[in-house]
């Protein structure tokens, strides 16, 4: 990078080395005897299931956490970053998942927070917005300097990001999971950005669950399983399959054989709806759709398009202005949750932790959450208490889901699985309507699998299926039909046949209906 923009005093990173390194929390050795290097112009993939490590190591290399043993060396010398700003000012910088921006101020502001005025204590924000727009023209990030955040769609706001980390002087970049929320089209332009960065010299860090895009876009990749690392080679010949045994010590399905749809009868309508959303404005626009038996229609859009307050209306958690939802012929759209459930509904909520489950219940308590008051878990007044437990194991083993017992806390079990768990209720009553809104979100390769398997034995049944993701390769993967949401609203439905990235990626971005 151009030294008019270096605000560090630090040398350029010629290379950073991890050796050794031992981080331990109660209970978990999250790194065990990790060693990770990167170099000047390249990108290096680091992969791994959910609590594999992958975070704890680069926390440690950006000074949130500190190892227990080993060595980070930048150019050979050894380093003790004590708080990310020592770690920025070595010349690190990250990329959160979830951004770190101020919404109310605009883009040069966001970038000139927390730095020193050249002129002293007057703000300098003409000469910030200058080196700014030099940088964006360097790295081809377009984005408007005088736009404030809250006005920035999400591809956007992670462009700022990276200009904030570039004017701060960054030689290193982690960037974690920075696809999740884009559309095709600004995976593209990212990727764009990333490879210019390598030829000014930059040396990039990508953690990433997406297989097809990590071979697209790093020169070597290390991959960690249970807080060490399995494996690291150049990206030469690798396939998706390679990958994803290495993380998961066993062969994994990555393609499925989904035989062609055999529709029966609309199961669930949706006519004319409209949602308010938290902002009190119209989150969902007239948007009508229908699911048959048989089919899965999976609803595509980059994150805070109407898509969450679409699940809750149809679960009965957010109140409906406007149109109607029926359920096997029965007008639902006043009616209560349990009441849903009753008419064949399940529902498989985007923030398991909040929605899904009590988190200081057990496992059998979690799963008989909305059945307890029914038979077979409850004779009158009086819960079944041997049926329960003997229904929850057999659940559990079908499964598999790990813990230690089922009268463990949920808030004891990885992400994976409670979100078995979750499935495994809302499956378990056989439902004829089910609404799966992200239902593999922050969980790893293995356990994506399973889910995937199970909702497509729900659509071999009989199943009508909402498949609520912002993952397009799960999109795709299981859908008979694709609904593509942009502001609220319906910008078209294609079949699977029709709907590859370029074209799903358009209407994603309201560009294309």
């Amino acid at each position: 990078m151009n030294s008019q923009f270096n605000t560090s005093n630090h040398k350029r990173i010629k290379q950073v080395c991890l050796e050794n390194i031992v981080k331990k929390f109660p209970g978990v050795l999250a790194n065990d005897n990790v060693c990770f290097d990167v170099n000047a112009g390249e990108i290096h993939a680091l992969l791994g299931e959910n609590g594999a490590g992958k975070s704890t190591l680069m926390r440690q290399l950006y000074g949130l956490y500190h190892p227990d043993s080993g060595k980070i060396l930048l150019n050979g010398v050894e380093q003790h970053f004590r708080y990310p700003q020592d770690a920025i000012q070595a010349g690190i910088g990250m990329i959160h998942q979830h951004f770190m921006l101020v919404p109310s101020l605009t883009v040069v502001e966001n970038v000139a927070l927390g730095l020193k005025s050249s002129k002293g204590p007057l703000l300098d924000l003409n000469d910030v917005e200058k080196r700014l727009m030099a940088l964006s023209e360097q790295y081809h990030i377009q984005v408007d300097p005088k736009s404030y955040v809250w006005q920035l769609a999400v591809g956007e706001q992670q462009r700022v990001e990276i200009l904030k980390a570039l004017y701060r002087g960054a030689e290193l970049l982690i960037l974690d999971e920075p696809t999740a929320v884009l559309t095709p089209q600004e995976v593209v332009e990212l990727f764009t950005t990333l490879r210019q960065m390598t030829i000014d010299g930059h040396a990039l860090i990508f953690i990433s669950h997406k297989l097809p895009e990590v071979i697209e876009i790093s020169d070597r990749i290390t991959v960690l399983r249970d807080g060490k690392v399995v494996g690291s080679c150049a990206n030469e010949n690798i396939t998706k399959e390679k990958l994803a045994t290495m993380m998961v010590g066993r062969p994994v399905i990555l393609q499925y054989k989904k035989e062609p749809g055999q529709f029966g009868e609309t199961k669930l309508s949706v006519e004319n709806l409209f949602v308010v959303g938290d902002r009190k404005k119209d989150a969902i626009k007239n948007v009508s759709f229908e699911i048959r038996s048989g089919e899965i229609l999976g609803l595509a859009g980059v994150s805070g398009n109407g898509q969450r307050e679409l699940a809750e209306a149809l679960a009965g958690l957010r109140p409906v202005r406007k149109g109607k939802i029926i359920i096997n012929g029965k007008d639902v759209t006043k009616v209560a949750p349990d009441k849903r459930i009753q008419t064949g509904q399940s529902y498989i909520p985007e923030e398991r932790m909040r929605e899904g489950v009590i988190k200081d219940f057990s496992v059998a308590e979690n799963f008989i959450l909305e059945d307890h008051n029914h038979p077979p878990f409850s004779q009158g007044i009086f819960l079944n208490f041997h049926k329960i437990e003997e229904t929850t194991r057999e659940i559990v083993d079908e499964y598999n889901v790990k813990t230690p017992s089922i009268k463990t806390p949920i808030k004891n079990l990885s992400g994976g699985n409670i979100q078995k768990l979750v499935l495994a209720r809302e499956l378990s009553r056989k439902p004829n309507v089910l609404i799966a809104a992200q239902p593999t979100r922050g969980v790893d390769i293995g356990a994506t699998e399973f889910i995937h398997q199970k909702l497509l034995e729900q659509r071999h049944t009989g199943t009508a299926t909402l498949l609520i993701s912002e993952d397009l390769d799960e999109i795709r993967a299981l859908s008979d039909n694709i609904m593509v949401f942009y502001e609220g609203e319906i910008m078209g439905v294609l079949p699977v046949a029709e709907a590859n990235l370029e074209k799903l990626g358009l209407m994603m971005a309201g560009a294309m209906g």
